[in-house]
C-alpha cells in the first residue's frame, strides 16, 4: 500500500471509517461475493464506492449481511430473510429513540412525547 501522503483521498479507507471489499466482506462472512450481490438485489445492503470505483461494505452493513446470511442457513428465503433483517433494525432504531425520550424526561421530570 503506497505512503498516506501519496494515496489518492478516499473516505472510504480512512481508519475512522473502514470499509472492507467485497471480497473480503464476503470472505469475513464466510459467503460468495455473489451473495453480497444478491443482498443488494433485495436492497437489504448497498455497497459503498470508493474513488476508484470499488465496491466497499461497512462494518454495519457486514453485521446486517451476517444476520441475512444467518436466517437463510436456517432456511428462511433470501427475500423474506432481507425483510426481516430491514425490520429488525427499524425496531433496534425505534427502541433507541424512544429509550432517549425516556431518559430525556426523566431528566427533565416531564412526560415521554415527540422529540421537539
Amino acid at each position: 500500500m503506497p505512503p498516506a501522503a501519496t494515496r489518492p483521498v478516499d473516505n472510504l479507507d480512512d481508519d475512522d471509517y473502514p470499509a472492507y471489499t467485497m471480497g473480503r466482506a464476503a470472505e469475513m462472512l464466510g459467503t460468495t461475493p455473489a451473495f453480497l450481490r444478491t443482498l443488494g438485489e433485495h436492497r437489504l445492503i448497498t455497497p459503498l464506492r470508493s474513488q476508484g470505483g470499488h465496491r466497499r461494505y461497512s462494518r454495519y452493513q457486514l453485521r446486517i449481511a451476517a444476520r441475512a446470511r444467518e436466517l437463510v442457513d436456517q432456511g428462511t428465503p433470501i427475500e423474506a430473510a432481507c425483510r426481516i433483517v430491514i425490520l429488525e433494525d427499524q425496531l433496534e432504531e425505534a427502541q433507541r429513540i424512544n429509550e432517549q425520550l425516556r431518559e430525556r424526561a426523566y431528566d427533565t421530570g416531564h412526560r415521554a412525547g415527540p422529540a421537539d
